[in-house]
């Protein structure tokens, strides 16, 4: 299969995010104290799309934690997000391969969350195989752990993704009837919109279900260890929903490296789950969706975030292009 262009800026370089350095230096202090021990180096995280600090942080006394920090009063949706991200993450099964909260503190102004910090690196793309291996692999195990949800996580408060699909995208509806306006998008768009929002439409009916899934699982959501080994991030979005729905938002990335992505989805545990139109209607969804916001243009968060969901949306479509014979 030919590999699709790569991102113009690699997900391991799209944050914008405030240094230790930049953070106030009574914040610094009192995270220092938290630590029990002065923070003599911190490296910034380079991935993501928010600007809220976030870096691994290494003390005078050898600790090494992650640590992310945001403003209570101008960040107040990154406190928010990282409170979630702390009582999700605090909730998971034991068998689940992520970070765990070590501790949260509100000082100067500013609310932080430390979890472990894990040795590693984020994959690079195009997808080495074995590192897409090592993913799947932790993902698998993720998802079984996640089919029957812990009632310490239900207590969390799990929205249902059949009620996001269904409210926030369902983009090809709205520029069918005239309430949205058509996106940058491949020439054969507009004459397969009929089938776009059919997928579309039928998509919440495949994605109720009692389990549980991280719905934000891409390739800057994944640390591998030194030894090879896959741990998954950033658990803000946990949801009611099927598994198979985060190996598709995975396998994107995997599409746009020349893999055969078709091959990897249907040997994926979680695809035995899947609908036979599950995949097509999730494609058709993204990829409205991530066009159709990318042409709304720069939000507060990274400047790099419109350029992804552009890159996103056709990598969504090319891949449905491939499945259905539209291209």
């Amino acid at each position: 299969m030919s590999r699709m262009p790569m991102p113009a800026v690699p997900y391991a370089s799209t944050a914008v995010r405030p240094s230790w350095a930049d953070l106030p230096a009574d914040l610094r202090a009192a995270i220092s104290a938290r630590l029990g021990s002065q923070v003599v180096w911190a490296t910034t995280a380079g991935g993501g799309f928010t600007r809220g600090f976030a870096a691994v942080v290494d003390t005078a006394d050898g600790q090494r934690v992650f640590v992310k920090a945001a403003s209570l009063s101008t960040q107040r949706h990154l406190t928010d997000w990282y409170a979630r991200e702390v009582a999700v993450t605090a909730a998971l099964p034991a068998t689940v391969p992520a970070a765990r909260p070590r501790w949260t503190l509100t000082a100067a102004g500013h609310y932080v969350i430390c979890l472990d910090a894990i040795e590693g690196n984020m994959p690079d793309l195009p997808w080495r195989p074995a590192e897409l291996d090592a993913t799947l692999a932790a993902w698998a195990v993720a998802a079984d752990a996640l089919r029957e949800p812990p009632k310490e996580l239900v207590a969390v408060g799990l929205p249902w993704l059949s009620d996001l699909v269904r409210s926030d995208l369902s983009w090809w509806r709205e520029i069918t009837a005239g309430r949205e306006a058509m996106p940058q998008a491949p020439p054969w768009v507009e004459k397969q919109l009929d089938d776009l929002v059919a997928l579309e439409a039928a998509l919440p009916g495949y994605v109720h279900t009692d389990a549980a899934t991280h719905c934000d699982l891409r390739l800057d959501n994944v640390i591998i260890d030194t030894a090879g080994a896959a741990h998954l991030c950033d658990w803000t979005w946990v949801c009611f929903g099927p598994a198979w729905w985060d190996t598709a938002s995975l396998l994107l990335t995997a599409y746009a490296s020349g893999l055969d992505a078709d091959a990897l989805f249907a040997a994926h545990p979680t695809a035995q789950d899947a609908p036979p139109e599950g995949l097509d209607a999730a494609l058709a969804a993204l990829g409205g969706y991530m066009l159709t916001r990318a042409e709304a243009g720069p939000t507060g968060a990274s400047p790099h975030l419109v350029s992804h969901q552009r890159w996103t949306g056709e990598v969504a479509l090319a891949w449905l292009a491939s499945r259905r014979g539209w291209a």
